[in-house]
């Protein structure tokens, strides 16, 4: 079975790493992975190579960045080159990112058969380029992984036939699960920010709805220092959230309130996150992360794809609307506590997907 694996971004070096580890375990598997270059820089990219151990690219497509329209058409040009050359058994996507949409439109127009993995989420807010890109994704594609029940009740809603639909759970649970001790092992981030664990807020912030809109940017990290009078605030941040920081002629005072650091590796940003007190983030991947590490999260948007988190009680919506407002929320969360539940499954959806790609081929 010949497999292709479509990557671009952080979040997904992360679900392929785990994929990739399951398919390994399969006789007769041969994959190739292709990196579109959409993450591009080393803290970003390289770093998740070497950690998560994940073999270098077959195919580093060297795209980087750009407006949405023009990015997607160039990896759907060169992912599409690429696969009527390989003609794999199967197309793994992943996520919502550019390089997702691209990948799935590329081996659609091919007719090669595609899946999904993340498939179902929704946060019904079409204005997020990511939820465009997972519903375009998801109807695509041939095989949809769902993490979550909801997530197959999104897809079952819209139309798509239930045999397409696997409830699997979510692979960012297993590499969580699989990497915490690894990452209280071989991680020294704490000593080297200089907090103590508990005693420190995380916060990252990287959603265009937050970083194109200074009056919202400002308002986060207005917050975020309105808190520091409490607990320092450790911010990681994306290279898109320090160029807005900087257009907005903040960046300079900040850097007096707030820990603001280069990205971290997925080793060291799992040592932030089991070690907080509180998690702020736009992000959803961040957002399950405090959940499995059971730290409570405040999630820097009016919806959230991850609803369960708020039913929950682990995270709670804030739009950052003031300053007031979201230092408000992330001192309410303070030593909160959710209710336990198990709604990402069980650390093992890596090989549930394996499995399937090989009974589907058949």
């Amino acid at each position: 079975m010949r497999i292709v694996n479509i990557v671009g971004a952080r979040p997904q070096f992360i679900k392929a790493a785990v994929v990739s580890r399951a398919l390994r375990e399969l006789p007769g598997v041969v994959e190739r992975l292709v990196h579109t270059g959409q993450h591009y820089d080393g803290n970003m990219s390289a770093v998740f190579f070497d950690e998560l151990a994940i073999p270098q690219a077959d195919c580093d497509l060297g795209i980087g960045s750009g407006p949405h329209g023009a990015q997607t058409g160039r990896m759907l040009a060169a992912i599409e080159e690429m696969l009527v050359a390989d003609r794999p058994d199967w197309v793994l996507v992943y996520g919502d990112t550019n390089s997702t949409l691209a990948g799935a439109l590329a081996a659609a127009k091919l007719h090669l058969p595609v899946a999904h993995v993340e498939a179902g989420v929704r946060s019904f807010n079409r204005r997020m380029p990511e939820e465009i890109n997972r519903v375009l994704t998801d109807h695509a594609s041939d095989l949809l992984f769902a993490p979550t029940q909801a997530a197959v009740e999104h897809l079952l809603s819209e139309g798509v036939p239930v045999a397409r639909v696997q409830l699997v759970g979510d692979v960012m649970f297993d590499a969580a699960c699989f990497y915490a001790d690894r990452a209280a092992q071989r991680s020294h981030v704490l000593e080297l920010v200089g907090v103590e664990r508990g005693r420190y807020v995380l916060a990252t912030v990287h959603r265009a709805e937050n970083t194109n809109d200074a009056v919202r940017l400002l308002a986060v990290f207005d917050g975020l220092s309105l808190v520091t009078d409490e607990l320092p605030v450790v911010a990681p941040l994306h290279p898109r959230t320090r160029a807005a920081l900087a257009r907005a002629g903040a960046l300079d005072r900040l850097c007096g309130r707030l820990k603001l650091i280069d990205p971290v590796g997925y080793l060291d940003m799992a040592m932030l996150e089991q070690c907080a007190a509180v998690i702020a983030t736009d992000s959803g991947g961040v957002q399950k992360e405090a959940f499995f590490y059971q730290v409570p999260c405040v999630t820097l948007r009016g919806e959230t794809e991850w609803v369960e988190l708020v039913e929950l009680g682990w995270a709670r919506l804030q739009p950052p609307d003031s300053p007031a407002a979201v230092a408000a929320a992330i001192r309410a969360s303070l030593g909160t506590r959710g209710r336990s539940a198990a709604p990402y499954g069980d650390a093992h959806a890596g090989n549930r997907i394996a499995t399937l790609l090989e009974e589907y081929r058949r």
